[in-house]
């Protein structure tokens, strides 16, 4: 149902994105959309480009009066710090990043390469999901995100409700409910900044009041895990998606695995625990979704891996520009709007519709259905 397009280099004039398959009669607030971009900029460990710039959206298209019109609905950032024209050709991949595979891929130099790969283009992605995010909230569906790991640093177990995010990151420099996790998050990274190095880390994203019965079991593209994780899998740097209780599966009888089933006339049918992560068989199930993303440790290096120069072959240090020491908080912020992007496009998928008036007559019908 929903499809969306970004264009732009990191030091070119902007970056864009359209949205197409969003329904009419929604009203997009401007400021919201750049309050998600703020919260992208903001977190310790973020690099000199924060500074310069001012992230604001401007929509041109798909709207009226502040109001969606079911048109295409197109967004446009400028970037200030617009140099890609002055900017010198590199000719030492970074291990880890896109710059050795790119370039020969397509046959042209690393600058094009890494203006392209670079993590700015999520600017684009964070607004796509803001829009997304006031579709879902106005049937009754949030979505948080927080930080449970950077570097060898964990937050305690915990199982929390949206609430508790969101009350809980409040001020907080690394997007983390834990004041004590916190200070240690710093320390971490601040060790890793003096050593020239980077972290990596992992966030945890929860979606709250889904229905039921979003993704199929019937075709293997329709399953609403392996949607998510293909949307979560290409943000940069992600390395892992888990669900639930994810990894821990793997070391438990099933007697312990599984969420028993209840029923309730006042809440349908439900589960006591949540170890699927809101996910059964490629559908929601009622129950909160979970899902977790590693991400690795940024690949430039203020203290350069060894590299090999395009030019003459020769074994050198990769280049170095300005970059993060840690992205994690940040990357959490971009998790929520893909998470909210794939859900948006399941709930309209489910229960289809050309404006929101349409949308919420079948949502009524189908949850009435569903409660017996």
């Amino acid at each position: 149902m929903l499809n969306y397009i970004t264009t732009g280099e990191s030091h070119g004039r902007y970056m864009a994105a359209i949205l197409e398959g969003f329904p009419s009669g929604l009203v997009l607030d401007p400021e919201f959309l750049n309050g998600e971009l703020r919260r992208r900029q903001s977190g310790y460990g973020r690099g000199g480009r924060q500074k310069i710039e001012s992230d604001g959206v401007e929509v041109i298209g798909g709207v009226v009066k502040k109001t969606t019109t079911g048109a295409p609905l197109g967004f446009l950032l400028m970037n200030k710090d617009c140099t890609i024209d002055e900017m010198p050709e590199l000719y030492r991949p970074r291990p880890g990043h896109a710059d050795l595979a790119g370039a020969l891929k397509y046959d042209q130099g690393i600058r094009s390469v890494l203006e392209r790969s670079s993590a700015r283009e999520t600017t684009m992605r964070v607004v796509v999901g803001a829009a997304c995010k006031l579709l879902l909230r106005a049937f009754g569906i949030e979505i948080a995100g927080h930080v449970v790991q950077i570097g060898p640093v964990m937050l305690p177990a915990e199982d929390l409700t949206i609430a508790d995010i969101r009350e809980g990151v409040k001020g907080s420099q690394v997007n983390c409910v834990c004041r004590k996790t916190e200070k240690a998050m710093i320390q971490a990274i601040e060790k890793a900044r003096k050593n020239g190095d980077s972290l990596g880390g992992k966030y945890e994203v929860r979606a709250a009041g889904l229905p039921i019965g979003l993704g199929s079991y019937v075709h293997y593209t329709r399953k609403l895990d392996a949607r998510l994780a293909m949307m979560l899998m290409s943000q940069q740097s992600a390395k892992a998606v888990e669900f639930g209780a994810g990894e821990k599966l793997a070391g438990i009888f099933g007697s312990a695995a599984h969420d028993e089933i209840f029923y309730s006339k006042a809440l349908g049918y439900y589960h006591k625990t949540n170890r699927a992560g809101g996910i059964t068989g490629g559908m929601t199930n009622g129950s909160d979704l979970v899902v977790r993303l590693t991400m690795k440790p940024i690949a430039t290096l203020a203290t350069p891996l060894a590299s090999v120069n395009m030019r003459t072959k020769r074994s050198e240090k990769a280049d170095f520009e300005r970059s993060d020491v840690c992205a994690v908080p940040a990357g959490s912020v971009i998790g929520e709007s893909l998470v909210a992007y794939v859900l948006a496009d399941a709930f309209l998928e489910k229960f289809g519709g050309d404006s929101v008036a349409e949308i919420r007559y079948n949502y009524k019908g189908y949850l009435k259905r569903i409660r017996g």
